[in-house]
């Protein structure tokens, strides 16, 4: 299904309004200098410090503009939501996140990269944050002028990493951590990949195979509902609010299954209520998940806001603290101004250049409607729970395009599956009759998705009046299944991962250099 359009969507993706974007997210980021010049006044060196608050928000409208589509994209593609609707609950949700659940301590070395206490001046320490930022930044906007969705995550590692190795020599760094983060370019979207082909194939086998789908629904559509109910309880406990209320996962698990028991039960009334008015079709039973991907997109942007602020604020709060402590820390108190810095900046990048990264993710990868949406998002929140258990390292962004990729692949096996059935019986024609498969040929090329599949069933019903040879079939099958998943896109985003970390890196350790030229 296509996405909904309205004025709000067009006034957020109309290239007569780019500059009108541009200048927006400009006034912002001067915003962000007077206010904490105003707040720094009397500080040493506050202009090094309003330098960083403003690198700070251009940091944080660039994952705003990036990294939430992942959370909204696949709701956005399948209609569940308009883009300007998406655009709203993502920035109130992603900033509420962060700034009820973003934490009173961050850790200024993310995840341990390098070792902050081999650095004894504190300038270096501070013009290598600075770096870090501008150069996670800066290659993220780019990743999102490209379309290509990039964890901010990896972008800012790859940053303190470059900037560390350019303040301290190689041995600053800590190689066992950056191979975990390796790893995660894998595990990521893999684990997503097949947890949301795996539940999209079991909800085909359970309620869209079945001949009479509503009652199928009917029994299957609450569990699978509960399962997801389960999954954000838990997730959010987990990931959401740990800075709030301390809990261990079993905690959080009781907490999700009481959540999902409550939304089992209210999905069973509601599934049955529809029942007697509901459409026998697949999209009688997409109707279904509109309310929980709603419900979803809003909770994955909180627990994102929550969690992905960090990638802004906490360079940006180690910054603060050693200006304020005149040395280096390994761990800052956030001031509830550098926590709004963030949150506000995560809301301005979704609303003012979030809409192509969604556009990508939601339509442009693989055709999505509210089922397969579903099973993404559910496999986004099942992914980071059980990574989080297993102690691997994951990415939000690789999760959420690998779910998108899964149940793109998965479409296009279990239809190229049937389009080779119909080439068998199809296959076994003399040479004469190739002519008059030329014509079928051309509409082919010249058909929608939709279309294809059609006509396909027409040349299955008249086999002798269009014949297939063996080169044509697989022909046929290759230009199918190009449709089914954009091998593009796949080629493009893949790229741009694996190069997010050394290119963040070379930038920060260039621009490290740059400014300890500049301010020595």
């Amino acid at each position: 299904m296509a996405p909904k359009t309205g004025f709000l969507d067009t006034l957020l993706t109309s290239p007569s309004t780019e500059r009108f974007r541009v200048g927006f997210s400009v006034l912002f980021l001067i915003g962000i200098w007077l206010v904490v010049g105003q707040l720094s006044s009397g500080m040493p060196n506050n202009m090094l410090l309003m330098a960083a608050a403003v690198i700070g928000g251009y940091m944080a409208i660039n994952i705003g503009a990036n990294d939430v589509a992942n959370n909204v994209g696949p709701a956005v593609g399948s209609g569940a939501l308009s883009l300007g609707g998406a655009v709203l609950i993502a920035a109130i949700f992603e900033a509420g996140g962060a700034i009820i659940a973003g934490g009173d301590v961050v850790s200024t070395i993310k995840g341990g990269i390098i070792a902050a206490d081999r650095l004894d001046d504190v300038n270096a320490f501070v013009w290598l944050m600075t770096a870090a930022l501008l150069a996670g930044a800066l290659w993220l906007n780019l990743a999102t002028w490209m379309g290509a969705p990039v964890s901010t995550t990896h972008s800012i590692v790859g940053g303190v990493l470059g900037a560390g190795i350019a303040a301290g020599g190689w041995g600053i760094a800590d190689w066992s951590v950056m191979a975990k983060i390796v790893a995660s370019w894998v595990i990521s979207p893999v684990m997503g990949g097949v947890l949301a082909a795996l539940f999209l194939y079991a909800i085909k086998r359970t309620v869209l195979y079945r001949q009479n789908l509503v009652p199928a629904a009917r029994t299957f559509v609450p569990w699978l509902v509960a399962i997801m109910a389960w999954a954000f309880g838990t997730y959010l406990m987990v990931k959401g609010v740990k800075k709030l209320v301390e809990v261990d996962f079993l905690g959080a698990s009781l907490v999700g299954l009481a959540v999902a028991a409550v939304v089992f039960v209210a999905m069973r009334v509601l599934v049955g209520r529809r029942a007697a008015t509901m459409e026998n079709s697949t999209e009688g039973v997409n109707t279904l998940f509109t309310w929980p991907l709603i419900f979803a997109a809003a909770l994955l942007s909180f627990a994102h806001g929550a969690n992905d602020v960090a990638n802004a604020i906490g360079p940006l709060a180690a910054i603060n603290d050693a200006l304020s402590a005149g040395a280096v820390v390994t761990a800052a108190s956030i001031p509830l101004w550098v926590m709004l810095v963030g949150a506000l900046g995560l809301a301005v990048g979704l609303m003012l250049f979030g809409p192509k990264v969604i556009k990508v993710v939601g339509s442009e990868i693989t055709e999505l409607d509210k089922t397969r949406a579903f099973c993404i998002a559910l496999s986004a929140a099942l992914t980071v729970i059980i990574a989080s258990q297993l102690g691997l390292p994951v990415s939000s962004t690789h999760i959420a395009i690998g779910g998108v990729f899964g149940v793109g692949f998965l479409r296009e096996y279990l239809k190229s599956n049937y389009a080779t059935q119909l080439h068998k019986i199809m296959e076994h024609h003399d040479e004469v009759e190739q002519e008059r498969l030329r014509p079928f040929l051309d509409d082919f090329r010249n058909a929608s998705l939709e279309e294809m599949e059609s006509l396909l069933k027409q040349a299955k019903k008249k086999k002798q009046q269009v014949p297939l040879s063996k080169s044509e079939r697989k022909r046929l099958k290759k230009i199918y299944r190009e449709e089914m998943v954009k091998r593009s896109h796949l080629t493009r985003i893949v790229a741009a991962w694996i190069i997010t970390v050394p290119a963040s890196a070379m930038m920060a350790a260039l621009l490290f250099f740059t400014l300890r030229g500049l301010l020595m």
